[in-house]
């Protein structure tokens, strides 16, 4: 593409760019990126590369890609890199505001360890402000866990952008979130037999409802442990179409989990494993995903001991698919930082960009769609000033869905109102009568 080419098309880019239906949002639009170093995470990076995206999905990527004169918005990324958006595999953005405040947490049901039926798409907030904050820092799509107790309920998979839930969706009921360790322990009776139990009895008993449910309607079945609601809602489980994702430390436990998990014909994925390491092998042989936060050493608690910083490293060289996640659903955006110590202590660059992208797309179920830079996948995509692993590097352009994310966040926000104070102290700080320190 020559420079006035470039030129012309950036015309066309600026007036669409003007034609935005509402302020700082911009309306849905035909891209091109060109001249950027694609790494399209299902095959080998693409110099000067250009990327379309139609409609919302990528309609084709490559060096030799000619960009249609009409209504295409071209955004000259010579020097840049692109990624597809980053995913994080486990966060309760949208489902929490301020931890400590229990009226903004809808990410747990308190008192019962088993609730199945839990859905977090019923409570997820498309207002909340630890949305724009994150996709700001290149996560476009997360899912959405529960959390809590022995069987927490069903997560879902979020786009980073809509005003519903409905819109923002990607994937309802994608997974059903568990734990087990000390946590579940507590919660159903003190020891991780009485979670081991307890787990064994609420699969036995939906795998006894499926098959007598006309029985159930009519009362003429034995007791069963939970509600006709979580029954059905561990069907999916049972049949192998989600899975099980148990967050889950101790080597032993992760075991423990194993086990159950061949017994029921369910498939697990582990979440956290700090000790996973120890277990590779077995985990491998089972082709059991793990999802785990690199910056995690500390043996801050007696499931942990043997926590290390190059654990990911170790599961990728034993064969384990890794997923990298923050954890952190303020901080989620630190999941670049994540992925990039797990480089300094081993995992592959390849792997990691992997880890961040592919790999949780194909724990998901989502990765028909999502997770790579491929024809016909959806333009969730992050223009990067370098490589999206140093911490020098910042995401200059954020595409979800086809769409531009405005560069805005409640801290950006923030930022402006205080960058100066050439008028003078807000008057929260003027003791000068009008409600500050000292006023009346």
């Amino acid at each position: 593409m020559t420079a006035r080419t470039i030129a012309a098309a950036l015309a066309v880019s600026a007036a669409l760019l003007l034609s935005a239906t509402r302020p700082g949002e911009l309306a849905a639009q035909n891209l091109a990126i060109v001249g950027a170093t694609v790494y399209p995470v299902s095959g080998p990076p693409i110099e000067g590369a250009t990327v379309l995206v139609r409609d919302g999905l990528i309609s084709a990527v490559g060096m030799d890609v000619p960009v249609p004169a009409d209504d295409f918005a071209v955004f000259d990324a010579r020097g840049k890199v692109v990624t597809p958006g980053f995913f994080d595999a486990g966060t309760q953005i949208g489902l929490v505001e301020i931890g400590l405040e229990s009226t903004t947490v809808d990410s747990r049901v308190d008192g019962d360890p088993v609730s199945a039926a839990f859905d977090v798409v019923d409570g997820f907030n498309p207002n909340s402000t630890l949305i724009p904050i994150n996709r700001l820092g290149g996560v476009t799509t997360t899912a959405a866990l529960p959390t809590g107790g022995l069987i927490a309920g069903q997560g879902a998979v979020i786009d980073l952008t809509g005003e519903t839930v409905e819109a923002m969706l990607v994937k309802p009921r994608a997974a059903m979130a568990a734990s087990f360790g000390p946590g579940a322990a507590a919660a159903t009776g003190g020891a991780r037999g009485a979670a081991s139990l307890r787990l064994r009895e609420v699969l036995d008993d939906a795998r006894y409802w499926a098959s007598h449910r006309e029985a159930y309607d009519r009362g003429e079945v034995r007791p069963l442990s939970v509600s006709r609601l979580d029954l059905e809602a561990l069907q999916p489980v049972l049949a192998g179409e989600i899975p099980l994702v148990v967050q889950v430390d101790r080597a032993s436990d992760i075991l423990a989990v194993l086990r159950i998990a061949e017994e029921y014909g369910v498939r697990p994925v582990i979440r956290r494993g700090t000790e996973a390491w120890m277990v590779a092998e077995q985990l491998a042989e089972r082709n059991v995903p793990v999802i785990v936060k690199p910056l995690t050493s500390l043996p801050d608690g007696f499931d942990r001991l043997g926590a290390r910083f190059d654990n990911a490293a170790i599961l990728h060289e034993a064969g384990v698919a890794v997923a990298v996640s923050s954890f952190q659903s303020h901080r989620a955006h630190n999941i670049g930082l994540e992925a990039g110590n797990a480089i300094r202590f081993g995992l592959p660059w390849d792997a990691a960009l992997r880890a961040v992208t592919l790999t949780p797309a194909e724990i998901y179920g989502v990765a028909d769609r999502y997770g790579s830079i491929e024809a016909g996948k959806v333009g969730n995509l992050v223009v990067w000033s370098g490589d999206p692993f140093e911490l020098s590097s910042r995401a200059e352009e954020v595409i979800i869905r086809g769409v531009r994310v405005p560069r805005a966040s409640r801290q950006l926000e923030l930022l402006e109102r205080y960058r100066t104070l050439d008028g003078g102290h807000p008057p929260a700080y003027r003791g000068d009568g009008d409600g500050g320190p000292g006023g009346s």
